[in-house]
């Protein structure tokens, strides 16, 4: 019980932090140009997903829903853990619900693509 606290705390921390319209956070947010382009990181979930795993690693002895051991290995496992499922969240529920769409393809010159819809939500 205490993972799926870790991840659901964990997934929606990235979701305020990447996608959120408070004054307070849009401030500290950079722009995606900012240090050559590293300001990216503070707009992609996978990316913000795996700092956030780590923070909440280091808070973790302050609370009593999850209970990890803070060391490096735990550093990088949740890290890890909360940028694939943050990812994984977010690809899958959006403002609107769930997420459904098809896989489009069309052809071009004989070449196979996925429709500009698909590649535009996986990007």
């Amino acid at each position: 019980m205490e993972l799926i606290y870790f991840i659901l705390i964990a997934y929606g921390l990235t979701q305020i932090l990447v996608y959120s319209e408070m004054p307070l956070i849009k401030l500290l947010r950079p722009p995606k140009t900012f240090l050559r382009g590293y300001g990216k990181l503070f707009h992609c979930p996978m990316c913000m997903g795996f700092h956030v795993g780590w923070f909440l690693m280091l808070l973790s002895p302050y609370t009593e829903l999850f209970s990890f051991d803070v060391s490096a290995i735990n550093f990088f496992f949740l890290g890890w853990l909360s940028s694939g499922t943050s990812y994984i969240l977010n690809m899958i529920f959006g403002d609107q619900g769930i997420k459904v769409l098809r896989n489009i393809e069309v052809v071009k010159n004989d070449e196979w693509y996925l429709h500009d819809e698909v590649d535009d939500s996986a990007s």
